[in-house]
């Protein structure tokens, strides 16, 4: 019986594969990338084209001997990796490393994981997509030109074991301008006047201080809004327009991996990096009980909210089905992407919308569920029906001042009953407003002015650093998780509950490289690049050319910078009067990846160290120790008494200078999106607070 030797990049992708295929097929792993450009070399011949050196990556020998194997047994072999210029460029390697004959079409590629897909594929090879490698090829040369030229001169002029890269870089640099933003901040005072009004019927409802007149009213300072008042005192307050209106809501697209990436830390507090995991094993396939293996959603790196019309059909048929026929649109949903995508897969979506994720619920665990059910409910939403509210805009008028009130009352729910957005936009009240009549005389219940000052622009979170990387063009759907795990792996940037921020380290190499090689971490020149990839991709441009054009006037600025940039020196390596407990030297301060801390001079020989404390100024509620900043090994920060071990006091959550009402122990804060609750730490007390922000 002829044997066709399929070849994968994961065991748990082949598991799959042998499953849907039968045993005609043998399916095995290449255990992701089998070559790759040395780690200890250049590897690049740039004097002659810019020709890559590539070998074997270490502990791949046995894995390939096995693939030689089994392809020489077989009678047809397939390559059968990711359908992205990576999965290209893996099979392009196995080609060679594998010695098949180039002009044979040995590729084939499935945006999912079933049956019908996979069998389909299987029917129609391809040859290698010489274009798509060549893309490939050129993003890791490029990669490989700018750290290996970058690192060495970091090593040299600042410290041992630093690196830069193209686009992690180009993230360093907007964390650090954003931090330099939110220092620069100077607050700005405003008021609000918000009044709570009651109809002839004692309904009540609050609406807030909008116009003086005919012009919009800002309020800058408490002399302002006391004058305000003061010419308030026995107004009479009485209904001067109406506005009612339908507002029809739309679903958002199906995911592409950066959204899928904002909805999952927003939604379930997942970073990139385990979302991106999560999402491919539900990619590869899980056991689904009788039916074995089974892959659970489509391609999950993608730049594209297409979807094929086999699946819209699918989802309209459970749609009618299951929620009835008025849930579903006249004409099929079609998303247009923003800006340029490459439009090679459709949008992540489940791979059949009849599974479930109660169906499959058993066979997950808690993550794997989480993160399925946002993404099948995301893609059911968005073949459905708009919502339809009724929204109301009433204006009070008291004297010369206007107050404005906007509420809505759901008519009809469509995509709703299954995916809720909480989008921005949609703040105003979410019940109805009492029924009044243009003219109506209301009473003044409660008159509430309330100071406030401008906020700083927030600081990136990880899903916020994705969304502004996609929309600025910079990276690729694989590359975004990568990118946001190094800069922190690298030690140039920190992430503070949810918040990233950047190290002393990272603002300095960022300020080098800012000074003595601005295109590297030029925005605009960095998406640029991107679209000549995109075009090396497409055959429009050749891949040589690109890395010449960059490369030359590149290696000047190198060349440039080793004469000009002097040794730089990090802040620390001071000595304090703190005493090394194990030596009697005075310890000096050190900067780490985590940021400073203390460590003995003596070293290699004593090699004491321990961290900086940082007082709170908060005394520990469960003993006379003081409470200080602490890190995790991985950096993160918490809150914990410096009596430790003795004392096991800790917290996640910051302190605050507000004092329990009930036992006087400081306060901490927990935030949220858009509320936070303070709550007291002493373990006898239970006092909890939820404010909305700004209070």
């Amino acid at each position: 019986m002829s044997k066709t030797l399929v070849i994968v990049e994961s065991p748990a992708k082949a598991r799959t594969l042998t499953k849907l295929l039968g045993r005609k097929y043998e399916v095995r792993a290449s255990m992701g990338h089998v070559r790759d450009l040395p780690k200890s070399q250049f590897g690049v011949d740039v004097d002659e084209g810019f020709v890559p050196k590539y070998i074997t990556i270490r502990g791949k020998g046995d894995a390939i001997q096995e693939l030689r194997a089994a392809s020489k047994k077989a009678d047809r072999v397939l390559l059968a990796s990711d359908p992205d210029r990576e999965g290209e460029a893996i099979a392009w390697h196995l080609e060679h490393l594998l010695k098949l004959d180039h002009g044979y079409p040995h590729r084939i590629e499935f945006n999912e994981i079933t049956k019908q897909a996979v069998v389909n594929a299987v029917k129609h090879p391809r040859r290698i997509d010489v274009d798509r490698v060549n893309a490939q090829q050129a993003r890791r040369i490029l990669d490989r030109l700018v750290g290996y030229n970058l690192s060495p001169l970091l090593w040299r002029k600042v410290r041992r074991g630093l690196s830069a890269g193209r686009v992690q870089s180009v993230a360093v640099h907007m964390i650090c301008e954003r931090e330099k933003e939110v220092e620069a901040f100077v607050p700005e005072e405003y008021w609000t006047l918000t009044v709570t009004l009651a109809n002839e019927k004692k309904e009540k409802f609050q609406a807030k201080l909008a116009k003086k007149g005919k012009d919009k009213l800002t309020v800058h300072s408490e002399a302002e809004m006391k004058e305000i008042t003061a010419s308030l005192q026995g107004a009479q307050y009485r209904v001067g327009d109406i506005v009612r209106r339908e507002k029809v809501r739309n679903p958002l697209p199906p995911f592409t991996t950066s959204t899928l990436q904002q909805e999952a830390s927003r939604k379930l507090n997942f970073t990139t990096r385990r979302t991106m995991m999560i999402a491919q094993q539900l990619y590869e396939g899980l056991e689904l009980g009788k039916e074995g293996p089974t892959g659970l959603l489509t391609y999950i790196r993608t730049d594209s909210t297409r979807v094929s019309p086999v699946a819209q059909d699918e989802a309209r048929l459970f749609i009618r089905e299951t929620f009835g026929a008025e849930m579903l649109p006249k004409e099929k949903r079609a998303y247009t992407s923003r800006g340029r995508v490459q439009d090679a897969h459709e949008a992540i979506r489940p791979t059949s919308i009849w599974r479930t994720p109660e169906s499959v619920r058993r066979y997950l665990n808690d993550e794997q569920y989480k993160l399925y059910e946002l993404v099948w409910s995301r893609f059911v939403a968005s073949q459905m029906a708009s919502a339809v509210f009724d929204q109301v805009r009433v204006d009070t008028v008291a004297g010369e001042y206007t107050f404005r009130v906007t509420g809505s009352t759901l008519r009809f729910a469509g995509f709703m009953k299954v995916y809720i957005d909480d989008r921005e936009e949609d703040k105003e009240e979410a019940n109805g407003l009492p029924e009044m009549e243009v003219g109506d005389i209301l009473k003044l219940v409660r008159s509430l002015p309330k100071q406030h000052f401008t906020q700083p622009p927030p600081r990136y979170t990880e899903a916020a650093l994705v969304r502004s990387l996609e929309e600025l063009g910079i990276g690729r759907p694989s590359t975004y998780a990568p990118v946001v795990e190094t800069v922190q792996r690298r030690g140039y940037v920190v992430r503070r509950g949810k918040n990233l921020h950047p190290t002393e380290l990272g603002m300095l190499v960022d300020d080098l490289l800012n000074e003595h090689f601005p295109d590297v971490i030029n925005v605009e020149f960095t998406a640029e690049m991107e679209e000549k990839l995109d075009q090396v991709e497409e055959g429009g441009l050749d891949w040589v050319a690109v890395l010449e054009e960059f490369y030359q006037p590149f290696r000047q600025e190198v060349a440039r910078a080793e004469e000009v940039i002097g040794r730089l020196k990090l802040e620390g390596d001071e000595v304090t009067d703190e005493i090394c407990e194990q030596c009697g030297r005075n310890m000096v301060i050190k900067m780490g990846r985590y940021g400073k801390f203390l460590a003995c001079p003596g070293f290699p020989e004593c090699r004491n160290a321990r961290p900086i404390t940082q007082e709170t100024g908060h005394r520990c509620p469960k003993c006379t120790g003081n409470v200080v900043v602490r890190r995790t090994r991985k950096g993160k920060t918490f809150f914990g008494c410096n009596a430790y071990p003795k004392c096991d006091f800790v917290s996640w959550d910051p302190p605050i200078d507000e004092k329990c009402p009930n036992c006087g122990t400081f306060l901490v804060e927990k935030s949220a999106r858009k509320s936070k609750t303070v709550y007291c730490p002493h373990p006898d007390c239970n006092y909890k607070e939820k404010k909305a922000i700004g209070e």
